[in-house]
């Protein structure tokens, strides 16, 4: 079962990287909103700016993280619906790999890429946009991990039930985007109307952002066991209900 799940994850990495408009899209857009707002940020706003300081030290980096999650989250979506549209999950389906050990493929293909994504994230930060923090990034990656885990059990979801590729990416954009616009990234949840503050209290984001600020800005990971806590009740809710609904043809 290792073997294949290895075998198969590699398989799914190579195919990805053979469609350039993919791979920019779930890596190099992410890099690239995240060095344009920068400098963008850096050359207009002053150094005593305290809200300049905030967002380019801690959001901007948060930011662009839900990025490279929810880019992972949306070429998961589209790619499960393709393969389901073509007959390739049929296919693989009828294969010795146990339907865990497929699906789980396209997961670690997205943890790792979103993982990689990071890295190149901190290392062109270093270079052309010092932020002048020092984050722990084994950390933060493990956080961002934990958060893109759990979105991606939304992806799931969503590709259950979209029928075709064709509005695979759009339906998952409409869900998702919005959503960071009431995590909390732009401002305290708590200042939101009710209605968006109940909402945003039930979205997986809202609890991502918050142990993305956390961990970015040092805090101990004792501080966020109810953020990883609502994460891992997200994926196990999307997960038994993809379990349930989930159309291989």
């Amino acid at each position: 079962m290792l073997r294949g799940l290895c075998k198969l994850t590699w398989i799914e990495i190579k195919i990805f990287l053979r469609e350039p408009l993919g791979a920019l899209g779930t890596i190099g857009f992410p890099v690239l909103i995240f060095l344009g707002l920068g400098r963008v940020a850096g050359r207009r706003l002053t150094a005593s700016s305290l809200p300049a300081n905030g967002f380019l030290r801690v959001d901007l980096p948060v930011f662009a993280s839900l990025l490279i999650a929810v880019s992972a989250v949306l070429s998961l979506v589209t790619i499960i619906s393709i393969y389901r549209e073509g007959g390739i999950l049929k296919r693989l389906r009828a294969t010795p790999l146990r339907p865990q050990t497929i699906l789980t493929a396209h997961v670690l293909v997205k943890l790792l890429l979103t993982a990689s994504t990071l890295v190149l994230m901190v290392l062109a930060g270093k270079r052309y946009y010092p932020v002048g923090v020092h984050v722990r990034l084994f950390s933060f990656t493990i956080a961002l991990l934990i958060s893109t885990w759990s979105i991606l059990s939304i992806g799931f979801l969503i590709a259950s039930l979209v029928p075709t590729a064709r509005f695979a990416q759009p339906v998952g954009a409409l869900i998702l985007y919005p959503m960071i616009a009431v995590s909390g990234l732009f401002g305290p949840v708590e200042s939101l109307p009710p209605a968006l503050h109940a909402v945003a209290r039930v979205l997986p984001l809202t609890y991502a952002v918050h142990l993305l600020q956390g961990i970015w800005k040092g805090d101990a990971w004792s501080a966020h066991l109810g953020d990883v806590a609502a994460l891992v009740v997200v994926f196990a809710v999307c997960a038994a209900l993809s379990a349930k609904v989930f159309r291989w043809e």
